[in-house]
């Protein structure tokens, strides 16, 4: 006699779901942050430190895992030139990528036309509060840029948490790996792998707080900034959100073309990133995570590891379209008819000042400032205008900047021979489960298991999926 098997009931699932998904975890997170940040704005300003605190402890982890994922990568692949070629490779993409961002925001804004017929007076705006919000800081020369890229101290390149300087450290000490080879320094390269097994362990400990994280932070957002910045701006940011997407779309087509991979499958395997990306408008928080989905996606460490942290710094497609359409939008409400001339000046400016932008404090603002100053028919003090939404940017800027790196690993891979697509595909269409553990276990998917149902393991036990209802 068949027994039927007991189908638990929906209040049950509802809450195992909750209990074991990030995914569900982090999107109720961002709901209750914004009723909170809605109805009680003095609670969500007071939260806000629980975002705070999760970005300073991720941060805390990427120097030593950039630097340990790059020394092996480059000692496992055993060739220095694949790894200069990977390098130059993707510093092509990412000039082509953010060259076209930059383009697509100036005609969007040019159709468009975002600021027309505000008639702004530029006296009447506080500049200073921009020189506020930049902390009084300047955006680096090209000179400037390249000469703070190598490290002064190996010590405070991680202190600085400055990622090219790390990389720049790790490929030296993975040349002379190479160089020396293992029979010389036997210890130094299973060292470094178990640091990095310790390094990524401690980022699934931390992982455990980002429902926390995101809570505060759009709890502070939104009790910051209110819901009417988005009438008072809402054609801007409209603009702003629609070029974004256009880009996405030209990046899947590039994606699709490239490596045969579907942009959409991928944004679907690393929703839990993204999610928490957008909620905490920071990429930083989930480049560890997404080092781990790329490689379990068949990516090359030493490919993952140079091209992605390379990639926030030299890759800011987000922030690229943000920069143009806002200038066009400045110039727009103050009455500033921009010529061809000028506007081929706006994205030869950008092009450069967008480079230096990682990790300066008000950077937008300040290279929408240099830009206004280069041009000089547009008041430097304009740039004020954006104050009130910039924070509203965040996840347009966010969202793009992380894809399109992720979109650069994934393309430059396939470009250097270091992509498996096989297992990438497996990995996306959620055959292979993700097990968010230092060698990126793979377990199948099959029928009875949920990508994102991985139950905790007990002491001295291996994670293991957990079987569906």
């Amino acid at each position: 006699m068949l027994v039927p098997l007991s189908v638990p009931s929906l209040p049950r699932r509802a809450v195992r779901l909750l209990r074991t998904s990030l995914f569900t975890q982090v999107a109720c997170a961002l709901l209750l942050g914004v009723a909170v940040g809605r109805l009680w704005p003095d609670v969500g300003t007071a939260v806000q430190p629980l975002g705070d605190g999760f970005v300073r402890l991720i941060k805390a982890v990427i120097s030593p895992l950039v630097f340990c994922v790059v020394v092996t990568g480059i000692a496992k692949a055993g060739n220095l030139r694949a790894f200069g070629r990977i390098g130059l490779k993707a510093l092509v993409w990412f000039e082509v990528a953010t060259t076209f961002a930059l383009l697509i925001g100036l005609l969007a804004g040019n159709l468009v036309q975002p600021g027309a017929g505000m008639h702004v007076d530029p006296s009447q705006l506080d500049a200073s509060a921009v020189d506020t919000t930049t902390a009084g800081g300047s955006l680096p020369s090209t000179s400037e840029f390249m000469l703070h890229a190598l490290p002064e101290s190996a010590v405070g390149a991680f202190a600085d948490n400055a990622l090219l300087q790390v990389l720049v450290l790790a490929c030296l000490v993975g040349a002379a790996l190479l160089h020396l080879g293992h029979t010389k320094v036997p210890a130094i390269l299973p060292a470094v792998n178990q640091a990095q097994e310790i390094v990524f362990a401690i980022v699934g400990f931390v992982m455990r707080l980002a429902p926390l994280a995101v809570f505060g932070a759009t709890a502070h957002l939104v009790g910051q900034y209110g819901l009417g910045v988005l009438s008072t701006y809402g054609k801007l940011i409209g603009v702003c959100y629609a070029v974004a997407l256009l880009f996405l779309l030209l990046l899947s087509v590039a994606l699709k073309a490239f490596t045969g991979l579907s942009l959409w499958k991928f944004v679907r395997y690393t929703r839990e990133e993204m999610l928490l990306a957008l909620g905490t408008a920071s990429s930083e928080t989930v480049m560890p995570r997404m080092m781990q989905k790329l490689r379990h996606a068949g990516c090359r460490d030493d490919a993952v590891g140079l091209v992605l942290p390379t990639g926030y710094s030299f890759n800011l497609d987000g922030a690229s379209i943000y920069l143009s359409v806002a200038t066009l939008f400045i110039a727009q409400a103050v009455g500033v008819d921009l010529s061809l001339g000028q506007q081929v000046t706006v994205v030869l400016m950008l092009m450069l000042t967008s480079k230096g932008m990682a990790g300066v404090p008000g950077s937008a603002f300040l290279a929408l400032s240099a830009t206004a100053s280069a041009l000089g028919v547009i008041p430097a003090g304009a740039v004020a205008l954006l104050l009130g939404v910039d924070r509203i940017m965040d996840s347009m800027r966010v969202a793009t900047n992380l894809l399109g790196n992720c979109v650069a690993a994934l393309a430059v891979s396939r470009w250097e021979g270091a992509l498996d697509v096989e297992k990438a595909k497996k990995a996306m269409s959620g055959e292979t489960a993700f097990v968010p553990s230092p060698d990126d276990e793979v377990a199948p998917a099959g029928d009875l298991v949920r990508n994102d149902l991985v139950q905790p393991a007990q002491p001295g036990e291996a994670r293991r999926p957990v079987q569906a209802d």
